[in-house]
């Protein structure tokens, strides 16, 4: 019997560059990757229309959509990590000198309310600096992926016309999330950003989950085994690009990898662990997040957001 051939979509990164390559391959698929030049795109075709099998997906996007009952289910392979304490930026003279100040203002949200990057943003904010997000009234530039979703009453769109990066660089809105802070108007609100996601790493196990990998139920459901087999691709390719890392046999490494490395040399561990078993802390407090920012308006069990052949994974 021939493999059933998946349409996939996964940004090219060091962690899955073997599997598309072809260099490591699932052993009961075929997955034809397909580019999506801006990959946000790939995560809106794939909740409104369901277009592929196999697809990277925003974290906070997944489990949004999965409270409006979207057909598909997640492998805990998390693609993507970041640290975002330098994701919130405001102008020199916007009177902002600590978090706190953003209180009672209008915060800029590059995209929806839902990105994940804001959803992160926002925990640190409230977590770690104690800031009241009820009292600030979000300014999204764009829509939400899931059509379906209803933010907060403080959350609101931008006015036809108006642009979200001069909105910040003029001081009508006090900050703004998911911006270049490159302008040389703006600056990054929280000092040494890269040290402080650091720190939140040391002190509170603070690991931000971006991305993950999604698979349309319908996929599922007809092949059997197909979730664990994926995993174990995805995971082979994984340890390829981290046993690079350790080398130090990178060609031109990125500034991602730089961050990576220096998470291994951090903590002594893998800097992309797969599963839930070793996500599950970050994973809970993310759902936690979700539900005081109004994105999902009940917790969920975190073993329930993933398909079941997953549930033991590790790799």
């Amino acid at each position: 019997m021939s493999k059933p051939r998946l349409k996939a979509v996964s940004r090219t990164q060091g962690n899955n560059r073997a599997l598309k390559e072809g260099t490591v391959k699932p052993g009961s698929c075929e997955l034809d990757f397909e580019d999506v030049p801006v990959l946000t795109d790939a995560f809106r075709r794939m909740v409104r229309g369901l277009e592929f099998d196999v697809c990277e997906m925003a974290l906070s996007t997944y489990v949004c959509a999965r409270a409006h009952g979207k057909r598909f289910t997640a492998l805990p392979i998390f693609l993507v990590r970041a640290f975002h304490h330098g994701a919130i930026v405001c102008a020199r003279d916007a009177g902002v000198r600590i978090p706190k100040d953003l209180e009672e203002r209008k915060v800029g949200v590059n995209r929806g309310y839902t990105v994940t990057t804001g959803v992160w943003a926002r925990s640190i904010l409230q977590h770690e600096y104690g800031v009241d997000l009820d009292g600030i009234t979000w300014i999204r530039s764009g829509d939400e992926h899931v059509a379906e979703y209803k933010p907060p009453s403080n959350v609101l769109p931008m006015e036809p016309g108006r642009e979200l990066l001069g909105l910040v660089a003029s001081g009508e809105l006090a900050a703004g999330i998911g911006l270049d802070a490159k302008s040389p108007e703006l600056q990054v609100l929280i000092p040494d950003a890269a040290e402080a996601g650091f720190k939140a790493l040391r002190d509170r196990g603070h690991y931000p989950i971006n991305h993950l990998i999604v698979v349309k139920d319908e996929v599922l459901d007809a092949h059997p085994g197909l979730a664990a087999d994926l995993f174990d691709a995805f995971a082979h390719s994984k340890r390829r690009y981290v046993e690079a890392l350790k080398g130090s046999r990178l060609e031109a490494p990125t500034p991602t990898d730089e961050v990576y490395r220096r998470v291994i040399e951090s903590t002594g561990k893998d800097p992309l662990p797969y599963g839930i078993g070793p996500n599950q802390r970050v994973l809970e407090g993310f759902v936690q997040d979700l539900v005081e920012q109004g994105i999902i308006d009940r917790p969920v069990g975190v073993h329930d957001l993933f398909h079941p052949e997953t549930h033991a994974l590790a790799g």
